[in-house]
């Protein structure tokens, strides 16, 4: 019997478990009541206020165009003479001109001592001549077709001798034929000698014009 009892109390019984949920609600719905209100401290609190739009200023007025002006040509500038003035000064200025000092005398020294200059003395000068130990070669080979041919003339030649007296260039002047002028030349530049020319005794080159004949004989 008592065995029964033990049994049948330690079992579920629904009734508690209602009993105990409503126990449970009333006591969180009386914690939940009991708490006080939460407010924020009022110092806390933002404050709210509208703040005035302010109108931007208006634009500032733009300048007024410049007028535009027609383009007219260009004229050219008209010239303009100008009269300048003569101004006759002979008379205000014939009292003020002095004399142009004398001219100073070149043998005057600085000190007052007279200098004489020697006079200068031109240079001696002598032209070149034909030495006579070569006279006999100064006539040149008579060419043998103008011989033939009866032909005569003459040549004309300039010739610059040198110091020791030989031609050392010939200039053709005049020729009476091609055959004349190349015996003429050649014989002056190998054959012909002079004395030089002297300037003050020093010989010097010079230049002498000279004229060879061809004749026929009989």
């Amino acid at each position: 019997m008592y065995a029964d009892r033990h049994a049948r109390s330690g079992g579920f019984n629904p009734g508690s478990l209602a009993i105990a949920l409503t126990i449970n609600a009333t006591l969180v719905a009386g914690l939940v009541m009991s708490v006080p209100e939460f407010r924020p401290p009022l110092d806390k609190v933002l404050a709210i206020r509208n703040i005035p739009i302010i109108d931007p200023p208006p634009p500032e007025p733009l300048p007024k165009p410049e007028p535009r002006i027609a383009h007219q040509p260009r004229l050219a500038p008209q010239r303009i003479d100008t009269v300048r003035p003569v101004v006759d000064t002979t008379r205000a200025t014939d009292a003020f001109v002095l004399p142009p000092p004398p001219p100073l005398d070149p043998g005057i020294g600085s000190g007052g001592t007279t200098i004489i200059n020697p006079p200068v003395k031109p240079p001696v000068l002598s032209d070149a001549t034909v030495d006579p130990r070569f006279a006999r070669d100064f006539q040149p080979e008579y060419p043998a077709g103008e011989r033939r041919m009866g032909n005569g003339g003459k040549v004309v030649i300039r010739v610059l001798i040198g110091t020791d007296g030989r031609v050392k260039q010939v200039e053709r002047v005049s020729a009476a034929s091609e055959a004349f002028w190349q015996a003429t030349e050649r014989q002056a530049l190998s054959r012909w000698r002079f004395r030089p020319a002297l300037r003050d005794g020093v010989a010097v080159e010079s230049w002498r014009t000279m004229t060879v004949r061809f004749e026929m004989t009989a």
